[in-house]
């Protein structure tokens, strides 16, 4: 039995119901990060953002990008970080992050910056609303591998020359402290 193009109760099509619950886990998520206290779960809620914007790029007909979204921050930035934070706490640190005092301006900064861009998205007119755009990924890929395949190589050797540094500065020796370090 087909599904159908929209759902059936209240007509909405099935892709813009599928954008609404991305949209609204990629905000969820999004102020998770900035008002967790523990710093591990905030960078798990940025993995969750990060995954939401992947999955609305996908929706939007641009299976490079979100495939690029996952690659490049899911599997690289968002591990990277969540390394670098487990390989960089201490034993004696505090577990939690501390909050700063002006948490009441910056929200009331957020609510105007929120503001103005709503107001400007509403009294814009977007000529190309009602449809969607369709990339040639064969023909990205193309390129990427034929005439920018040194820039690519380039960009791999360098984020693993920051993997293996950051690494080898958060290997502690055993019994030494930092000031004893030459």
């Amino acid at each position: 039995m087909p599904i159908g193009d929209s759902i059936p109760p209240v007509g909405i099509r099935w892709d813009d119901a599928l954008f609404v619950v991305l949209a609204a886990t990629l905000l969820g998520s999004a102020l998770m990060v900035v008002t967790l206290r523990d710093i591990i779960r905030c960078g798990l809620a940025l993995t969750v953002s990060f995954a939401s914007l992947a999955g609305i790029y996908a929706l939007l007909g641009d299976p490079l990008v979100a495939a690029t979204q996952i690659l490049v921050y899911i599997g690289a930035i968002s591990v990277l970080i969540l390394f670098a934070i487990m390989m960089t706490q201490t034993k004696n640190a505090p577990a939690r992050l501390v909050f700063q005092t002006q948490a009441w301006v910056a929200a009331v900064a957020s609510v105007a910056l929120a503001v103005v861009i709503a107001v400007a998205a509403l009294a814009t007119t977007w000529p190309a609303g009602g449809q969607r755009l369709s990339t040639a990924t064969a023909d990205v890929a193309h390129l990427l591998f034929s005439e920018y395949v040194l820039p690519f190589e380039v960009v791999g050797v360098l984020l693993t020359a920051a993997v293996v540094g950051a690494v080898y500065l958060a290997r502690r020796e055993p019994g030494r402290r930092d000031e004893d370090r030459p």
